[in-house]
């Protein structure tokens, strides 16, 4: 049997036996990138895929894009053109798709009241995914989304984001500037947890975190 055949491993999002196999999934990747080639629309590629492009290697099975709510409707409107099969999941913030058994979040309100903006755009990383070009969010962003993200439903947020920060070569300033927007208790918690579990982190960002947090506070 050919490794595109088999099914990718379960992660929740599809019913037992439904996952799709690892054909389709690049399958729809492609048919996604093609949809958006070239119609002016802005988004980013984040959630599983991003974090395997940027931090680690894990399973995923869905495909997650990041856009302006003025963008969304018109994303929805090409991929249902390219043949996906849309609907209107949550209003406020997800949209979905479907194609080849795969799904794609079309989301344009992330956790902590995180909108993609112009800063984010001029930050993304352009990258080959499994052939397809794609613009994917830096690792500072999706670093603070994942941290903020996290719940017990979903622990894999927080183990995606100390797998960013692991790599390195992040730009600590500008990290310290998205966590205060989004979460500088989160992002504060995961620094100091890096740090316990022996990831050097440097000592700025959490002065920096702390002294907002609690000013109060004296730091050496």
């Amino acid at each position: 049997m050919s490794v595109h055949s088999h099914r990718v491993a379960p992660t929740g999002h599809y019913a037992p036996g439904e996952e799709p196999t690892a054909e389709a999934f690049e399958k729809a990747l492609h048919e996604v990138a093609r949809a958006l080639e070239g119609t002016g629309l802005q988004y980013l590629l984040m959630g599983g895929v991003g974090t395997r492009t940027i931090a680690r290697p894990r399973v995923t099975d869905d495909i997650d894009l990041f856009v302006t709510p003025e963008d969304a409707p018109r994303v929805l409107d090409e991929l249902a053109a390219a043949g996906f099969d849309t609907e209107i999941a949550e209003p406020s913030w997800l949209y979905k798709a479907h194609r080849h058994g795969v799904l794609v979040d079309v989301i344009f309100r992330s956790s902590g009241d995180v909108y993609l903006d112009d800063q984010m755009l001029a930050r993304a990383v352009h990258l080959e995914v499994k052939g397809a070009r794609f613009p994917v969010i830096s690792p500072e962003d999706l670093l603070v989304i994942k941290a903020v993200a996290s719940s017990e439903v979903g622990p894999h947020h927080w183990y995606d984001a100390l797998a960013i920060i692991a790599r390195g070569d992040l730009d600590w300033d500008y990290l310290v500037t998205r966590a205060r927007r989004a979460g500088p208790r989160r992002v504060l918690s995961l620094l100091l947890y890096a740090e316990s579990n022996d990831v050097a982190i440097p000592i700025d960002p959490v002065r920096q975190l702390l002294a907002d947090l609690y000013p109060g506070l004296t730091t050496p």
